[in-house]
């Protein structure tokens, strides 16, 4: 049952200046197969937004590290990287649904054992049910630039929603971000750099990591000349 799975813990409500939207809800048909995943695959795979805290080790069965993406698109990478990774679990946290389906007829194809899937806003997700000092990793690829002056706020990558990130993370965690929008590969880093708990682990922009499957989406960004920034903090020593 889900709620063996999770504790419940005394948490404050979400703050005011986390309640603008990092995205926009888009329709999307679903393909045959992605509804089919949808509807066979969820209870498997998929968590409910609840207002406990999660219990990592009794939701994976194991005590293997976490990390968790916001915002995995069609889930390609996710698969990817979970399927060469076996020790170790991840959580991913998307609302696009056809993105979600997707990601389920992966996991079915590939035989993926170590993922999970949130469908909701993953501000709130991190607020409420992710555990402090709990994760490995998180994984930001390609969040929307929001690249009008005017829409700025609505970028996720921003204090203090990354200082709530690294509060998440554990001992030798790490935020890695990855966008094809220049301006904000900018304005990230200038926010991770702000961001106690942080530091960057290189001078600047990081090297691609090739670990880091390349996606059709990244493909086409290159064929319309956006250039690739990628950001790579780690947790700070104490």
């Amino acid at each position: 049952m889900m709620d063996q799975e999770m504790v419940t813990l005394s948490k404050p409500p979400v703050p005011e200046e986390f309640r603008i939207k990092s995205y926009v809800l888009r329709g999307g048909r679903m393909s045959n197969a992605q509804r089919r995943a949808y509807e066979l695959l969820s209870s498997r795979y998929t968590i409910p937004f609840t207002g406990k805290v999660l219990d990592f080790r009794a939701l994976f069965a194991n005590e293997n590290p976490v990390t968790v993406e916001i915002g995995f698109g069609m889930g390609f990478a996710t698969a990817v990287i979970a399927q060469k990774n076996p020790e170790k679990n991840y959580l991913g946290i998307e609302v696009f649904r056809p993105g979600i389906g997707r990601l389920l007829w992966e996991i079915e194809k590939r035989g993926i054992a170590n993922i999970r899937i949130i469908e909701h806003d993953a501000v709130e997700v991190f607020t409420e049910m992710v555990p402090p000092a709990s994760l490995e990793g998180i994984h930001l690829f390609f969040p929307d630039p929001w690249p009008k002056k005017r829409h700025h706020k609505r970028r996720l990558v921003k204090r203090p929603f990354t200082d709530l990130l690294a509060r998440r993370l554990g001992p030798s965690g790490y935020i890695y971000m990855v966008t094809d929008w220049a301006d904000y590969g900018e304005w990230a880093r200038g926010e991770l750099s702000a961001t106690p708990g942080l530091v960057n682990g290189y001078e600047g922009f990081a090297p691609p990591q090739d670990w880091r499957p390349r996606t059709k989406f990244e493909a086409k960004g290159l064929q319309k000349n956006h250039e690739v920034r990628e950001l790579l903090f780690k947790t700070e020593a104490p």
